[in-house]
Order: C-alpha cells, then structure tokens, then sequence
C-alpha cells in the first residue's frame, strides 16, 4: 500500500486495501472487468468524470477524449476508472440547463466521495457542464484536472466564416426583416455545425474553458484547441498522467484557488470579452471554494482590463482562430503585471511560470496592451437602483454605445412567452425609445434563470431599421448574444424584488456609466404596489421544487443554499 505524500494511506485504500471480508468484496467485483490483482496495490485509483452523452453535443466526442486520459493514468502508473454523471445539453434540456447545474455539482461531488477515488479529470463542454463539474469537486477537494471538451471547427456559409448562436440571432432577425430567405436560414442549420465540440464564439462554454485555465484548473494551451484538434488527445492524455502526480503531491483544488485565482479568472474574462454566464458560475463556484467573492467584484477588478481578444460577438474571429493565435496563455502573458501570476496552478507551477514562453502568432486576433480592441472599461459592468438593488449586469462590449445613457418608457411582460406572442403584433405599443422588460426569468421564478435576455426586436421596429433597444430581464443571456441588455436583475421578480413593481408605461433610466438602473416611481407608489402583490406560489413537488425552495438569487450565483463550503471527501461510514 502506497501512502500520500503526507504519510496517510490512500484513500482507495480503504477500500482495495483492506485484509478480510471487505477487502475481497471491494476487489472480487473488479476482477470482472478483466483487472489483475496488481491493479490494486496500492496504485492511485482516478476517476473519470464523463459528460459524454448524445443529449449533449458539446460533450458528443467525449468518450474518446476518455480513451487519451486513460492512456495518459495508466503511463504514471495510476489506475483509471471512467464513470458517468447528468450531463447537460444547452441547446435541448428544457426549461432551461441552468435548472439542472446545481444537481450536476451534486451528482459529481457524491460520486467523488462515495467511491475508491484518490483523484479525478473532469470531461465537460457545454455551457453549464464545466462549472457543474468545478463545483462539485470543489466540494469533494480530491486531487482534479479538468479537461474542456474545445470548441467545433469554423462554421462556414456562402464563403464566410460563421459563428454558432451570433449568426444564429443575426440570420433570424434577417429573416424576420425579409432580407433572408427561409431556404438559406435552412441551409445555414448544418453549416454553423461542422464537427463535435461547443460554440466557436466567445459564449459561455468557450468562456468557461478558458476562465478554467485563468483559475489554474486544467493544463496550459487547453481551452481553446477545436474539439477534433488531435492536440486535445494529446491534453487529454497530458491531464491523465498529471493527476496521477497531483495525488502523489497531494495538490488539491483547496490548495491552489484563493482569492488571487478569482481575480485572475475576472481579469481574464474581461480581456477576452467574455460571457455575462461567467458571473453566476465563478460566483458558484467561489462559494465552494470557500473564497470571498462578491457581484461588484466584477466591475471594480475588471475596470482596468482591456478588450484584447477580437472574437465574435464583440469581434470578428472564432475560437479556431483564438487557439492558433497563442489562446489563454497569449493572453496572461500579454496582461502580464495586472495579473497575479504567483497564483498556485494543477501544474504545480505558478500562472506566470505556465506561461512565461507563451507566444502571440496572432496579433490581429490576440491584440496588445498597446493597441486594444477597445480600451478599459468594455467589460461586464455591475449596475444597481431602485430596479435592481442587490445589483444587475450588462456586457458593455456587446452592447450600443449611443444606448449607455438613455431614458424611456417601459414595455413590460410577465413572462417569456408572454412577449413571443406579441413580439411580431402591428399593434404592439413599442418604439425605438421604449425599454423593453421581461421578468419572471430569474433563479426561482422560471424556474432555472433561462437565457431569454436577447430578447428578438419587435418586427415593426425591424421593418423601420432598428437593430438594437435597451432590454431588462432578471434571466440570463447567452454568451454568443450581443446587444444593450441588463440581466441578472437581483432580487428577482419572484421573490418580491422592484422589478416585480415596474408597470408598462414607468419610465426608466440606464446609465452604465453612473452604474445605475433605475425606475422614476414614486416611494409612496411602490409601497401601494407591494402591498398588492399576491405571495408566491409555494406549491408542487419534485426537483422543481426542491430547487425554487433553496436556491439563492443571481448577485450570489445562484447555487443551492445548503450546497455552499467544501464537506471533503471523507466517508465515516460504511455498510458492511
């Protein structure tokens, strides 16, 4: 029996380990997978977490990436074993994939703990799969890599590159304003598509892959390869041998995230142009890791970071370009002293130290402190009000600069559904002006905080020309949308938050930069319509409900309120 590095016996041990009757329980059941005896000698037993599934696109070629860790667990000596876990699939999972994040954390971190595991590589590609899979192991603090899934090979149409959800949003507003036709809309479905692997713009899976390594969580150079690159196999297999040393160290994620690594990861995200997503989850995943971190963190460490990455939607380029360019580590090494590169990494180096021999071979995609794609200040920016108190989002970089300040009377719909019915009405009371809500998107009101804040302009606005309009929802956005909107209002409508108060024909005011979000209503007037509200339904069953009972609004990340801290991988009981 092999011990840690600190002298304790490992932690499969207590199971393989054993002399008697558990021993040969725990060990017979093995041999039937063809293992020799020599597999449980005390070797490191590593886990690996596959979010494969045909449900998941994003994660559709996982299994093979599986295969490369294996290869690369079994060169160092450990032993591997793969296993299963929900996986989530953005663009079909209904209500919404956010419903299921939490319970993803959960399913990892109980599989963690309830088996022989001595360390773990995370497999997870679509948006929500890689914070699920950081949370839960942060709670179960076992020796882990994670390895993204990559984004898919350019999608190409009519010649031109073309990026999955921007074009998406772009070709079905085009559509709708009669400048494309059905047959090319159709054509375009398998042209954005060509090859396994997550959205090739900078939404919230590129986003998070990347945000991974600016946390030190997966190997240097990871996050951008493409899906199909031969290079995420070699990774793969890279991540597979590393954990293996990781338990020989006893590195666990414990010992590398502190506050250093969550102002890495927001700094990161501003360079890069990253998704509005990136606030719940590292928030969420902050919580687990038991690092202080607040809403307003955003904003104030993000302020002097500029828009380095030229990728859609803030840009022009896709995440082929961004990993040939160099990827995440062009980036830190460009960013250079506005980061902490002491912080701690899964490679047992420094962040600096990671990429100290970076190189940019794109500067037109990587742009230079020097020369920017747009100065300080086009990162995601923190708003509060007397409509948002506890605060709200906008991605300045993806919205309209004319549009930063700007007045004008409510439109305002209970629900999603609600605005698709009258969206396309001639009659709709709708004018560029108009600030256009949708609440009861949040956390606990839809339930599951669904991606609605793009909301589509109306298609009398469209015919007339116009592209863009203030938006206010307490949902999400998706990472690949763009446009002037506020998001993430908190507290939620649901909850009794003043978004719930807000009528159609309120005026109200957006300065990003005052930081404000505000409604021109009187105290006295909001009080009456308080008073009025009808309390919240409290019924059901179900996961459903489980979740509107205990999960925490959007300014705290929206992760279940009894799922907050690390309970660590001990098991004190066993049944026999």
């Amino acid at each position: 029996m092999q011990p840690d590095n600190d002298g304790s016996p490992r932690r499969s041990a207590a199971w393989f380990g054993l002399d008697g009757k558990l021993g040969f329980v725990h060990r017979s059941k093995m041999y039937n997978q063809g293992y020799s005896a020599s597999m449980f000698d005390g070797r490191p037993v590593i886990g690996i977490c596959n979010s494969w599934s045909d449900l998941a696109p994003c994660n559709a070629h996982l299994r093979q990436v599986a295969e490369a860790v294996k290869r690369g667990v079994l060169m160092a000596g450990g032993v591997p074993l793969e296993f299963p876990t929900i996986s989530l699939g953005e663009t079909l999972m209904r209500p919404s994939a956010m419903l299921f994040r939490n319970l993803m954390s959960m399913d990892v971190e109980e599989t963690l703990r309830a088996n022989p595991l001595d360390g773990v590589v995370l497999l997870g590609g679509c948006d929500k799969t890689v914070p699920a899979q950081l949370m839960g192991a942060l709670s179960a603090d076992l020796p882990a890599v994670m390895v993204t899934g990559g984004p898919m090979l350019n999608g190409k149409f009519r010649g031109c590159d073309a990026g999955s959800g921007t074009h998406v949003w772009q070709f079905s507003e085009e559509v709708r304003a009669g400048r494309m036709s059905k047959e090319d809309f159709s054509i375009a479905e398998a042209c954005l598509s060509r090859s396994a692997g997550h959205c090739t713009t900078m939404g919230t899976a590129s986003t998070m892959a990347c945000l991974t390594e600016a946390l030190g969580l997966s190997l240097p150079g990871s996050a951008a390869i493409p899906a199909v690159d031969a290079q995420r196999h070699r990774i793969a297999e890279q991540a597979g041998g590393r954990v293996v040393e990781m338990v020989e160290e006893g590195l666990t994620p414990s010992s590398i995230l502190d506050r250093r690594s969550f102002e890495n990861a927001i700094r990161v995200n501003a360079a890069i142009g990253g998704s509005t997503n990136a606030v719940v989850h590292l928030l969420a995943i902050a919580g687990r890791a038991e690092v202080d971190l607040a809403l307003d963190d955003f904003d104030t460490l993000a302020g002097q970071i500029p828009l380095l990455v030229d990728l859609l939607p803030s840009g022009r380029f896709l995440m082929e370009e961004f990993a040939y360019a160099g990827g995440v580590p062009a980036v830190i090494k460009e960013l250079g002293d506005l980061l902490h590169t002491d912080a701690a990494t899964v490679t047992g180096r420094c962040l600096g130290d990671n990429c100290a021999d970076a190189r940019n071979w794109g500067p037109e995609v990587i742009r230079s402190r020097a020369e920017p794609l747009r100065e300080a200040g086009s990162h995601t920016a923190v708003l509060r009000g007397n409509l948002a108190p506890d605060g709200a989002v906008i991605k300045v970089s993806a919205a309209s600069g004319e549009l930063m300040r700007h007045s004008g009377t409510a439109l305002v719909f209970d629900t999603i559904e609600e605005y698709h019915d009258q969206a396309d009405s001639p009659g709709l009371p709708v004018e560029a002006s108009t600030v256009l809500v949708v609440r009861n998107a949040g956390p606990s009101g839809y339930p599951g905080m669904p991606e609605i804040g793009n909301l589509a302009i109306p298609k009398k606005l469209l015919d007339a020309g116009v592209r863009d309009m203030v938006r206010i929802t307490d949902g999400r956005m998706s990472g690949t949308s763009y446009g002037t909107v506020v998001l993430h209002v908190a507290p939620e409508a649901a909850a009794g938050g003043p978004l719930a108060l807000l009528r159609t024909g309120d005026t109200v005011t957006l300065d990003v930069p005052g930081r404000r979000i505000d409604m021109d209503v009187p105290e006295d007037e909001l009080r009456r319509r308080a008073a009025e509200l009808a309390p919240a339904d409290d019924t059901g069953s179900g996961y459903a409900w489980l979740y509107r009972k205990h999960v925490r609004q959007a300014d705290t990340g929206a992760d279940f309120d009894f799922l907050k801290g690390r309970r660590g991988h001990a098991v004190p009981r066993r049944h026999l």
